[in-house]
């Protein structure tokens, strides 16, 4: 069966699922059904806001994601270089992973604008995953090669795409999947708590307190597209990278 038929059937039973468990419920209000939510979202797809406020948590949250992970990458590399670095770092970076996102959100709201609070919680949350996961790529490259590269005294130009991005770019990329979806998740809060006017967050927040249903349905939906989305990007980005580093390696 191709592939595309696959996914619309897939998309076709839970579909199909969702508007029964509507019809069970009997109260829109609780769950509306699908047909409610799509004639929504194509009465708000035609509306500037709605592209203004998708675009305004979209430019944030993948700022902060590439914050994140470029910060991570490098305190991974220094790390990896100088204990004194992991040292220092390692204890940071295991407090934010393990304190609750809410907690960051408040303590940046009390920090920075709550317009820029998405780009700082994001960049949070990605940080520790990419950090992990290159520190321990760098640690898996293969000694074999490190030591040939030292003694022919290969240049590090040569040598990244050659044996450094090999051996790290499979860590990498795992960290960027796992991360896009964080960055989407704790921005998306952070804008909940924040209500930065125009944003996707605010949106999902008046909706909630208007008690329009099918409003949060279509937002949760929207993001979840997005962060899809944004995952496909980045993989396709990075295979290409992959591309490139085999190319200029051979």
């Amino acid at each position: 069966m191709p592939r595309a038929t696959r996914l619309v059937l897939v998309a076709a039973f839970w579909l199909v699922v969702w508007q029964l468990a509507a019809l069970a419920v009997g109260q829109r209000l609780l769950l509306p059904g699908p047909a409610e939510v799509g004639s929504r979202f194509a009465e708000l797809a035609v509306t500037a806001p709605f592209w203004a406020s998708v675009a305004y948590s979209l430019v944030r949250i993948l700022a902060g994601f590439a914050l994140g992970t470029t910060a991570g990458a490098l305190l991974a590399v220094g790390a990896a270089r100088w204990r004194v670095v992991d040292a220092l770092v390692s204890p940071l970076v295991g407090a934010v992973r393990a304190a609750p996102v809410v907690s960051f959100i408040i303590l940046v709201l009390i920090w920075v604008d709550s317009s820029r609070l998405a780009v700082v919680v994001s960049a949070l949350m990605v940080l520790p995953v990419t950090y992990a996961a290159v520190l321990e790529g760098v640690r898996q490259r293969d000694p074999a090669m490190l030591e040939m590269a030292a003694v022919f005294e290969v240049p590090l130009l040569r040598r990244l795409p050659a044996v450094d991005l090999p051996a790290v770019l499979p860590f990498f990329a795992a960290a960027c999947q796992v991360g896009i979806g964080l960055a989407w998740k704790s921005g998306i809060a952070a804008e909940v708590i924040g209500l930065p006017a125009g944003s996707v967050g605010e949106r999902l927040y008046d909706a909630k307190v208007l008690l329009e249903s099918a409003d949060v349905f279509l937002w949760t939906g929207v993001v979840v597209a997005l962060s899809l989305v944004a995952e496909r990007v980045v993989a396709a980005l990075l295979r290409r990278v992959s591309s490139a580093g085999s190319g200029a390696a051979a």
